[in-house]
Formats: structure tokens, sequence, C-alpha cells
């Protein structure tokens, strides 16, 4: 044969092989057998390429209304604007008006707050809740009606509760505000958060509650309003105190400006807080370590918008950058942060920060990597082992239940690997591992798979539901389940 030919007949075949080596698949493992005639299968895990949203942790955009879900809503997820911000949202936060909750004495309308969290709970998202009982906010001129901006039931005052007309700053308008340590006004707010309790209590469709009820905004100062002045310690340690004892199950939250000794009192019921300054002012994100370290979760909003934050620039206000908002998210062990404030869902932020967000998705709150699975097996006995590490800034705080089964071709379930693991909520702290075993007997068809999954409830997978936590690893499917090929 000429010489020519014999090296193309070797290249010929070099290509084969390189080709047969590009198109193998890479989950294909060989068994490994044991000194003791078991074999072992090692599993080739690679992390999941892309953002990843999961459920009590993560991003939130402001959704005070369901119109967010109609496409006439530009920005919202159905919008025109096409907002691929909504791929990390995973809760909506506003705010709801006391009035309008509670008209009267006794009265209370959950009506349109039942819409939106049914709306949401609809896209697989809970709702951060913040009850206002004044904004100056809309405090337009000396004409404007006090309902607009005060937002106490008229009822209160007509049982007696006290107003007093204070400076706002920057102007000279003179807004009525509430008298924040009048008996009768605690009362009505000792009376609505009971009725929230019973209302909302352990709702699986709230992800916590803001309690709001002294201040500018509900956040515990009245900074902007000369004359009015904040109650005593002790009524603002007997207002959470009284919440405490209404809500047993859903988180309640401490606003920006409880700090100090209300800050250490709430942490110590139990009750988490929430920070409005970050990125915009220095050192606050350190403010929030006190309740992670609580094992507690911590809540964030920027002091600004996005847009407006990256106009700062001076010793009191920093300018937004990318190494700022990665760093406040790390340094204060976030769980839940708002993606920005304004008013269009996060849309500029994201086209301008697509890639640090879709990174920080997988940083913020928990985050689960399964780091190493093996299955062991001898006869029809089996034995899967399995390395899972939290590789975000914070514990998991709910309850998780991880299910291990194999499964065949078409993903339906041959049996249930042992029984159902219970992780306790606050126990799989961040960058921390656990290992986890388990064991059956079963006879395995030739062609079968390994499915992990991580469901909120005991009996989710009983039931036949749909598991709601991702693992952050290559494989999994639209059923939200890990699959591990052999």
């Amino acid at each position: 044969m000429p010489k020519y030919l014999l090296i193309l007949k070797a290249l010929l075949a070099s290509a084969v092989i390189l080709n047969a080596s590009c198109h193998k698949d890479s989950d294909e493992v060989k068994p490994e057998t044991l000194p003791d005639g078991s074999t072992k299968i090692t599993f080739a895990l690679k992390p999941f390429d892309g953002p990843l949203a999961n459920p009590h942790k993560g991003f939130t955009v402001p959704t005070d209304g369901t119109y967010i879900f109609s496409p006439e809503c530009r920005y919202g997820p159905f919008g025109e604007w096409k907002n691929e911000a909504w791929k990390l949202v995973t809760y909506g936060s506003g705010h709801q008006q006391w009035n309008k909750l509670n008209p009267a004495k006794g009265v209370y309308d959950w009506t349109e707050l039942d819409k939106l969290l049914e709306a949401l709970a609809e896209h697989n998202m809970g709702y951060a809740l913040r009850v206002l009982p004044y904004t100056p906010s809309f405090v337009r001129d000396a004409n404007t009606p006090e309902e607009e901006y005060d937002w106490t039931p008229k009822f209160v005052y007509e049982m007696g509760a006290k107003k007093i007309y204070a400076k706002l700053e920057g102007t000279n308008l003179t807004p009525a505000v509430p008298v924040w340590d009048n008996p009768i006004y605690i009362q009505a707010a000792k009376d609505f958060a009971t009725a929230l309790a019973q209302k909302y209590d352990g709702d699986p469709r709230i992800e916590y509650i803001d309690i709001r009820t002294f201040g500018e905004w509900g956040e515990w100062h009245t900074s902007h309003l000369d004359g009015s002045e904040m109650p005593s310690l002790q009524i603002q340690k007997d207002m959470l105190k009284h919440y405490a004892s209404a809500f047993h199950k859903t988180q309640l939250v401490l606003t920006s400006d409880g700090y100090g000794d209300i800050y250490t009192y709430a942490l110590s019921l139990g009750i988490t807080k929430r920070d409005d300054g970050l990125i915009g002012i220095p050192g606050t994100p350190d403010s929030l370590v006190r309740a992670y370290k609580a094992n507690l979760p911590t809540i964030a909003e920027n002091l600004g918008e996005y847009k407006t934050m990256l106009t700062y620039d001076n010793v009191n206000y920093l300018k937004w950058t990318p190494e700022r908002w990665e760093n406040a998210i790390r340094t204060a062990h976030l769980t839940y942060y708002v993606l920005d404030q304004d008013s269009y869902g996060g849309y500029d932020f994201y086209k301008d920060n697509k890639e640090l967000a879709d990174k920080m998705s997988k940083v913020l709150g928990y985050n689960f990597t399964v780091s190493s699975a093996e299955l062991i097996s001898k006869d029809n006995s089996h034995t899967l082992n399995l390395t899972i590490k939290n590789t975000g800034v914070a514990p998991c705080f709910f309850d998780v239940y991880l299910v291990a089964e194999f499964i065949d071709n078409t993903g339906a379930t041959i049996s249930q690997i042992g029984k159902t693991i219970r992780i306790p909520k606050g126990t799989f702290k961040d960058d921390s591992s656990q290992d986890f075993s388990f064991k059956c007997d079963a006879e395995l068809p030739s062609d079968y798979s390994i499915a992990l999954s991580l469901y909120e409830t005991e009996d989710a997978y009983t039931k036949g539901k749909k598991p709601t936590v991702r693992f952050d690893n290559e494989g999994i499917g639209e059923n939200y389940k890990l699959v591990l090929k052999r």
C-alpha cells in the first residue's frame, strides 16, 4: 500500500477514536469490584450551569398587586420587555395599608391581599408582608388628604387616639402624624396583630412579616418628621412581645431602624432583622451578622434604586459597585434580598449585571450541591452514600426531606431507596457538608438510574407531589429530581 494511503488510514482511525471519545456519555460509570465481592459505582457530578432559584430564600422585586402578572404589565414576567430578572425572583414583596385591611373596629378585609397571595402561589412564589401605618412619601402639598399618607384606620382616632402635626424635613409642610405612644393607638395595633396572626400565622404563602407598628413607613424611626417621637423602649418591647405571642409559625422581622436594645430583645424572641441601607451606608451589612449568629434568616434592601445608587459617591452614601453588592450579600449572610427597589422589576439591574446576579442566586441563602455519590451493591442489597454541601451563605431555615429512589429509563419509580430523611430547619449550616446513607433490598433491571429529590413536607413524596427544592447539579429534570445515571 502506498505510503500516503497508510498515513490517510491512520488519520481516519484517529478521527474515529477522537469522535467516539467526544461523544462518550460523561455520566457513564463503570462499577468497581471490592474485595468482599460487592460492586461500587461512583457517580460523576457537575455543577449546574446557570442561575438557580429555590424557595424560602433569594431575590424579590416589588409586587404590590396582581397586575404584575398581566401581559399588559410590560416589565412583569409575561410582559413585552421579556424581563429576565424574573428568573431569579422567588417571592414577592410590597406594602399593604393598615386602614384598608382594618377599615372598622373588629372588621378585617383580606380580599385583595388574598388575591395577591393566590396569584403569587400560582407562580410558585411566596410573599413578604409589610403593613404600614404611615408613609410621608405621599405628602405632596398642604392640601394632601391625610388618609393618603396616614394609613392608621380612621376608627382609631374616633376612639380617641391622638395625632400631632410635625414638620416634614426639607419642606414647609406639616403633615398629621399619629402619637405613637397613645394607649388607644397601641391597643388598636395589638388587636390588628392578633387578627393578622389568626388569619395568616403558618400560611405557606407568607415568607415573613415585618412588624411595622411605629414610625415613618413603620420603620421604627421618625427621622424626617420634626416633632414626632418614637415611643419608649418599654412600649417597643411590649409590642414585639405581643407579636411573638400571637405568631408561632411565621417568621417575624424587626425593620430597619430597630437597633441597640430593641434589636437584642427581638433576637431573644426569635424575631429577625432586616436592613434597608445596604451598599449605600457604610458598615450596614455588618449590622445583620447578629441575626445570622442567632440562627435566623437575614433580610435586606439597598438604600435606593440601582440607578440612583450609581450616582452616589461620598462618605455618607456609597456608590453601587459589583464588588460592594457581592460583599454585602456575603458579609450579612443574606437569605432574602430585594434585587432592585425600582418599579420596573429589576429590569435595568439584571440587564447590566446578569452574570453576577445569576452567580449570586446560588450564594444567597442555602444552596445544596451533591459533592459525592456512590452505590455499593451485593446481590440484591444496595447502599447509597451521599455527601451534600451547603455552598450558600446561610442555613436552610425550613425542614427539608431528602428522598432517594431507583427509577427506570422512563423516569418511573422502581423503588424508594431506604427511608425519607428529615433535615431539621437551621441545622444544615452554610459552608458545611453532611453525609447521608440509604439502604434497601431490591432486584433491579439492567437499565436503571438513581434520582434524588428534596421536599418541604414529609408526605409530599408519598402523595406524588413535585419536589420544590433543586440541587445545584447538572441532571435536574423538569420534575426537579436530580438523576444520577449509571
